[in-house]
């Protein structure tokens, strides 16, 4: 991989790090309101996976959804605007944490109900292979979706149309509270695309090159007509499910144990093992990004509120329906 993309991965890893630790920041402080569900730890899925995609890929998620928004090519400004409720925010102040969205780069937005993003999916995956587009889908959900009868019913209609759709399961251990082995009947979450004799494969999350590399074949293999396949990545969130969860559930232990492995850290050493960058070079890369967020931040804070008309727009379609 050449170094530029490599550095660039490091830098939106770092980034997304940084949005989220301001974010968190405002919050506590009462200038973020509603839920926020913080992407800490998991950088490394959606900087892998976004870093192999095409730019006719389309992208949805789930709640969880600022730093996917950022890989997809959204600004720390529009983001820190959007969770402020600013009228400069990607989606108007209006939609909030959970509902970025920027059609213009293909991100089909976060969505806040648990697994009922999965047909919408399928949807745009029909949509493309109706028209002959040749682009694919890459739905992201968390494991704690494949609960849900939405997960199934888009995985079945998915395989049935043999539709271009790459299903990733961010599996960070932890539906909300609930660990994924008392509310799975199956240990790995890729056994469940077996039912539908979809492909599944399984990835360490921590490790951004891992999750880029296969990322890249299984994109190829789909835009070569193989139909849907299943990613599972295993990963882990180093916060709460969100800011009002006292995380009782889970041991320290394990959580600094999961530390260890921070996605940010390891690629860090990898890139300066490999000398493929110094630890200057990459000291000047922090530094930016810090100076990125705090541009960012004061940006979102002198941002003024939507205007109160602004509760009648973007309500309907007003444009005449063209042929």
């Amino acid at each position: 991989m050449e170094k530029e993309k490599l550095l660039q991965m490091y830098h939106e890893m770092v980034l997304i790090r940084l949005v989220e630790e301001e974010s968190a920041v405002q919050y506590q402080q009462g200038k973020i309101g509603g839920f926020l569900h913080l992407y800490i730890g998991q950088e490394a899925v959606s900087t892998g996976i976004i870093s192999a995609r095409r730019p006719e890929d389309r992208v949805i998620t789930a709640y969880r959804d600022h730093g996917i928004a950022i890989n997809c090519g959204l600004t720390a400004k529009e983001v820190l605007a959007e969770l402020l409720g600013k009228a400069t925010g990607i989606s108007k102040g209006k939609g909030g944490s959970m509902h970025m969205a920027d059609v213009t780069k293909n991100f089909w937005g976060g969505h806040a109900i648990v697994g009922a993003h999965l047909p919408i999916a399928a949807g745009l995956a029909l949509g493309d292979l109706y028209q002959g587009n040749a682009g694919v889908t890459i739905c992201f959900f968390g494991d704690g979706a494949s609960n849900i009868g939405y997960f199934h019913e888009a995985l079945n209609l998915a395989k049935v149309w043999n539709l271009p759709v790459l299903w990733v399961c961010e599996n960070n251990q932890y539906g909300m509270g609930t660990a994924i082995n008392r509310a799975s009947a199956v240990s790995e979450i890729r056994q469940k695309a077996e039912g539908y004799g979809m492909k599944n494969y399984a990835v360490d999350g921590m490790d951004l090159l891992a999750v880029h590399e296969i990322s890249e074949k299984l994109l190829a293999e789909i835009r070569e007509g193989s139909g849907p396949q299943f990613l599972e990545v295993n990963t882990y969130r180093f916060k709460g499910h969100s800011m009002g969860d006292p995380e009782r559930y889970r041991e320290a232990a394990e959580v600094k144990r999961w530390l260890e492995s921070d996605p940010i850290g390891k690629f860090r050493k990898y890139l300066i093992d490999e000398k493929i960058f110094t630890e200057k070079q990459l000291d000047k890369v922090d530094a930016s990004v810090e100076e990125e967020v705090k541009e960012a931040i004061a940006f979102a804070l002198s941002s003024p509120d939507p205007a109160p008309a602004e509760l009648f727009s973007d309500i309907y379609v007003t444009e005449a329906w063209e042929e």
